[in-house]
C-alpha cells in the first residue's frame, strides 16, 4: 500500500519559518521525482517545488529565495523548508510522487495546512 504522509504544517507569523516533511512508504523512493504543490481556498493547485531522483531541484518564482526542497533517499522523505513566510503562502500543501519510468504513476499525500497570520 502506497502512503505519502505530510507533516510539519501549522500556524506561523509572517516572517516565520516552517519545515514540511513527506515520508513515503510502498514505493521505490529513489525512482520518483518528488514535488510539493499547494492549494489556497478558491484557487487551483499550483506547483511550489520539485526535486528529481538525480537531485535536480527547482522552485516556483513566487517562493524563490524563500523555499528550499530537499530529499533523503535513505529516509524515503522529501522536505520543504520555508522561510520569510507571507500571508499569501497560506494554503494546504500536498506532497506528490511521480515515477520517472512511467509518468502515469503518480501518488498524492493527504495535505498539511500552513497558515501564515499574525
Amino acid at each position: 500500500q502506497v502512503q505519502l504522509v505530510e507533516s510539519g504544517g501549522g500556524l506561523v507569523q509572517p516572517g516565520g519559518s516552517l519545515r514540511l516533511s513527506c515520508t513515503t512508504s510502498g514505493i521505490t523512493f529513489r525512482i520518483y521525482t518528488m514535488a510539493w504543490f499547494r492549494q489556497a481556498p478558491g484557487q487551483q493547485r499550483e506547483l511550489v517545488a520539485h526535486i528529481t531522483e538525480g537531485g535536480y531541484r527547482d522552485v516556483a518564482d513566487s517562493v524563490k529565495g524563500r523555499f528550499t526542497v530537499s530529499r533523503d533517499d535513505n529516509k524515503n522523505t522529501v522536505y520543504l523548508d520555508m522561510s520569510s513566510l507571507k500571508p499569501e503562502d497560506t494554503a494546504a500543501y500536498y506532497c506528490n510522487a511521480r515515477n520517472v519510468y512511467d509518468a502515469g504513476v503518480i501518488y498524492w499525500g493527504q495535505g498539511t495546512q500552513v497558515t501564515v497570520s499574525s
